[in-house]
């Protein structure tokens, strides 16, 4: 039997609507050299958790993986409030993105560390507001 939620539990207002989270999906294509090093992505993946305001759970995974074009890194950071997990493609410097919680944060913030730490020469966005 479902009982129902109390009012905290989609405290993410959106158009006037409670949500229960808030799912940023990120594409930054042609991105520098940092893209290619593990320890930068491990690194951008605390970061991005501390400048949006979230409380990481535990150390980040970031492992390489792939053959030929296919080539790159993949890796999260668990968050009290969800994760922030990544793939990226060697070849072409790009890093798809996905930054999912159910605390409200701000997407410039997302922006301003992906240019920070990456330097892409585009960056585009989608947001979702889930129920």
């Amino acid at each position: 039997m479902l009982t129902e939620a109390p009012p905290e539990y989609r405290r993410i207002v959106h158009n006037g609507e409670k949500h229960y989270g808030q799912h940023m999906m990120v594409t930054a294509l042609g991105c520098n050299e940092a893209l290619l090093s593990i320890e930068k992505l491990y690194d951008f993946l605390q970061n991005c958790a501390d400048e949006i305001d979230m409380v990481r759970y535990g150390p980040p995974i970031v492992a390489r993986f792939g053959k030929g074009h296919e080539t790159g890194c993949s890796g999260v950071q668990l968050i009290e409030t969800s994760q922030i997990s990544f793939h990226t493609n060697d070849n072409h410097r790009d890093i798809y993105l996905d930054v999912f919680s159910c605390k409200p944060y701000e997407e410039a913030t997302v922006y301003r560390v992906i240019e920070t730490f990456f330097s892409p020469s585009s960056i585009t966005s989608e947001m979702v507001y889930r129920k």
